[in-house]
């Protein structure tokens, strides 16, 4: 028997092994950016898991592109050797990599929030945030300055930057961090942008920074490789980003070259009113999908393997991608695989624990350009 969620999927030259991916999760584990043991023992056990996509958390592309101070980072050389590692694990079993990069926006300088989240003190190295206007995302987070034409520009040299950098490490794609609040979503929204120049305004203002970064990356990035997107679907807010724009948007981006839109949802405001429950982003990945002609990726309390199985096979994305569910279960995919009776390959140093006849994994290698 052969179900939708374990069948391969090809994006450019990379073909994803099976349609469950790990979802990016900030792991707040790194100084000076630096990615250490605890990432590539994370990635890397959901990559023994049987994940087919598995991806790093927002690696910001400037050191003021950090959520927090104990953000994962992609903005200098030196970061590149301890991700390199991770993606050469990642591959040993026979899952994809790929890196997301990110900018915080007015949403940056903060603590890592165990304990509670809070703005950095002088003392703690604070500093000042980025957005497209300076509008504070609440009272407890800091006013951002407002990026002159210059200062953008220089922004989508460092994704671009990035980009260079994650191909140095060797990872199969890279995701561009549009959703949840952060630099590039702030540009999409009103709430959040009120600028009058050409980054301001009207609908295609709003879109013109993501699609520079778009097209930056684009030109950096190994074309034989997959550029992925993620959005926020909707603010949730009155007279924020709303789900028609992200169908045009998302039309936009697959005419710039990008290969998969990553659709979740909010983020924008504090207050926002979400009706969370079971699957309750997909049907934005849905529409998305049949409207703008693009295959995308579903997000959001995505649990069960015959409820991640049915949104493949019934056309409402192209990939899963879990988060919360993979740091409860790592071997989320392979015990998927099970309950739906699929053949699913094991580490071979796990064998012995597998159900009868299941096939040792093997690694695999990134695709060559041509």
């Amino acid at each position: 028997m052969s179900h939708p969620l374990f069948s391969p999927l090809q994006l450019r030259s990379v073909v994803f092994p099976n349609r469950v991916g790990v979802s990016p999760m900030c792991e707040y584990s790194s100084q000076g950016g630096f990615a250490n043991d605890w990432h590539l023992v994370h990635l890397g056990c959901r990559a023994q898991g049987g994940a087919g996509l598995v991806m790093t958390e927002a690696a910001a592309v400037t050191p003021e592109g950090r959520i927090s101070i104990n953000d994962l980072g992609i903005w200098k050389d030196e970061h590149i050797a301890k991700l390199e590692q991770i993606a050469r694990f990642v591959h040993s079993q026979g899952a994809r990599a790929g890196v997301q990069l990110a900018h915080a926006g007015r949403k940056g300088s903060m603590t890592a929030p165990f304990g509670g989240e809070r703005l950095l003190t002088p003392e703690e190295g604070r500093w000042e945030t980025q957005g497209p206007s300076a509008i504070a995302f609440s009272p407890n987070y800091g006013v951002p300055k407002a990026l002159d034409e210059a200062e953008i520009a220089g922004v989508i040299s460092a994704f671009a930057d990035a980009a260079r950098r994650v191909d140095k490490a060797g990872f199969d794609f890279v995701e561009i961090h549009a959703a949840h609040g952060y630099l590039l979503h702030e540009f999409l929204s009103p709430l959040a942008n009120q600028r009058t120049d050409a980054y301001g305004g009207s609908f295609e203002n709003r879109i013109r920074l993501l699609l520079e970064v778009v097209d930056a990356v684009h030109a950096a990035w190994p074309d034989h490789l997959p550029l992925l997107v993620r959005i926020s679907a909707t603010d949730w807010a009155e007279g924020g980003w709303s789900p028609d724009e992200s169908v045009e948007l998302a039309r936009r981006l697959r005419e710039h070259g990008v290969d998969l839109v990553d659709v979740s949802s909010g983020g924008q405001v504090p207050n926002a009113k979400i009706p969370v429950g079971p699957g309750f982003q997909v049907p934005f990945a849905a529409r998305i999908r049949r409207e703008a002609g693009i295959p995308t990726a579903a997000v959001g309390m995505i649990t069960e393997p015959q409820q991640a199985n049915d949104i493949i096979a019934r056309g409402e994305a192209d990939v899963v991608l879990l988060a919360r569910q993979m740091l409860r279960d790592p071997y989320w995919p392979l015990h998927a695989a099970a309950a739906l009776g699929e053949t699913a390959s094991w580490p071979v140093q796990y064998l012995r624990a597998a159900p009868q006849k299941s096939p040792a994994r093997t690694a695999i290698e990134r695709p060559s350009g041509s």
